[in-house]
């Protein structure tokens, strides 16, 4: 079984690489645990282009094309300060839109933002409770990201 996977990250990490990700998607860790006996293609990967996610519905089309049937919206999108305020419409009109599966977060959450994150009680809500479970790990596979 195969599949084909995009992933979205926040702008203000444009430049980032795409390390941690790569990273988690090899070892199939933090989001992408789910794939654990599963071969998977990334066919997109690119940025949101900024608050309010002018590329979400671009990205969306174009990851759809190319075979996604799973976007993932990055870990950045969850731990940045502050977490992304669009995320969950993010997640909604993709799914809506291009009958994707949409799943919050890639790499596990690095230790460092989750203890800032659980200071500042980012994350105490059901909604960002769920957006955060792909992705909270073990205290062991955290510190391996920070």
């Amino acid at each position: 079984m195969s599949i084909k996977i995009g992933i979205i990250i926040c702008d203000r990490y444009r430049r980032c690489a795409g390390g941690k990700c790569l990273r988690a998607l090899k070892n199939r860790e933090g989001a992408f645990s789910i794939y654990a006996n599963v071969e998977v293609e990334l066919v997109g990967y690119t940025t949101c282009d900024s608050c309010p996610g002018g590329n979400i519905e671009y990205a969306g089309d174009e990851m759809v094309k190319n075979g996604a049937s799973t976007i993932h919206l990055a870990t950045g999108l969850i731990v940045g300060y502050p977490p992304c305020p669009n995320i969950n419409t993010f997640k909604l009109f993709l799914e809506k839109r291009y009958n994707v599966k949409v799943i919050t977060g890639t790499h596990p959450i690095p230790q460092k933002y989750f203890d800032m994150h659980t200071a500042l009680e980012t994350w105490n809500n059901d909604l960002w409770k769920s957006f955060i479970a792909p992705v909270i790990t073990d205290a062991t596979i955290r510190m391996q990201y920070d």
